[in-house]
C-alpha cells in the first residue's frame, strides 16, 4: 500500500494523498472488476497489447465529478449486453510513474486531465472522455457514450452472473438498483 513518506512531502514523487482517502475510490471500481495499474510496468503489460482485445482505462481521481458520475457512469455501461475485454484503473496523484507513463506513451498530445475514461484497442486509443466532459455530464449519459463505443468496437458479451455481481456492487453502493434507473 502507498504511503506518504518524507521524501514526498519534500519533493512531488510520491503519492498526493493519503492512502486512506483514496481507498474508497479505489474500491469502487475494483469491486466492479477493474485491475489497478500500480507500476509503469503494469501500463505497459495492460496496454501495449496487439490481441485486438478492447481496453477501458478509468484515470480515477479524488475529485467531485469522479464520484459524482465518472466512475457511477463507467460502472452503469458494464450492464451493456458487449463491453470491453480488460478494465483497469490508474489513480491521478498516487502511483505518479504509472500516470506519468499512460499519459506520455498512450495519451500523448491530449491534455492531462483527471478523471478520464478511455477505450483502446492495440495500444491505440479509440475514445475518450475528458474531465471537462465527464464534469458536464450524468452517469447516465457517460453510461450511454461508452455503450455507443462499446456496440461499435466490442465482441465481449456480460455474462448474467457478471451482471448480477455489477447489480449488488452497485445497489451496495449507490442504494439504487441499476436495471430500474430507465424505468423511473
Amino acid at each position: 500500500m502507498p504511503q506518504i513518506s518524507l521524501n514526498s512531502l519534500m519533493a512531488n514523487n510520491g503519492p498526493s494523498y493519503s492512502e486512506i482517502i483514496v481507498k474508497p475510490y479505489r474500491e469502487e471500481l475494483v469491486q466492479a472488476g477493474f485491475q489497478q495499474l500500480l507500476t509503469p510496468e503494469e501500463v505497459e503489460t495492460a496496454l501495449n497489447r496487439r490481441d485486438d482485445k478492447i481496453a477501458l482505462v478509468v484515470l480515477n481521481s479524488v475529485c467531485g465529478c469522479s464520484a459524482r458520475v465518472g466512475r457511477p457512469g463507467t460502472i452503469l455501461s458494464l450492464f451493456n449486453k458487449v463491453v470491453p475485454d480488460l478494465l483497469f484503473t490508474i489513480f491521478a496523484g498516487m502511483e505518479k510513474d504509472a500516470v506519468n507513463l499512460f499519459r506520455q506513451k498512450y495519451l500523448a498530445g491530449i491534455t492531462p486531465s483527471s478523471p478520464n475514461i478511455a477505450i483502446f484497442k492495440n495500444g491505440q486509443l479509440v475514445h475518450m472522455l475528458h474531465r471537462y466532459q465527464i464534469e458536464r455530464m450524468g452517469a447516465g449519459d457517460i453510461a450511454a457514450e461508452l455503450v455507443n463505443v462499446y456496440d461499435a468496437h466490442c465482441t465481449k458479451e456480460q455474462s448474467a452472473e457478471t451482471i448480477e455481481h455489477l447489480r449488488q456492487v452497485f445497489i451496495e453502493k449507490y442504494k439504487a438498483d441499476p436495471l430500474q434507473l430507465s424505468n423511473e
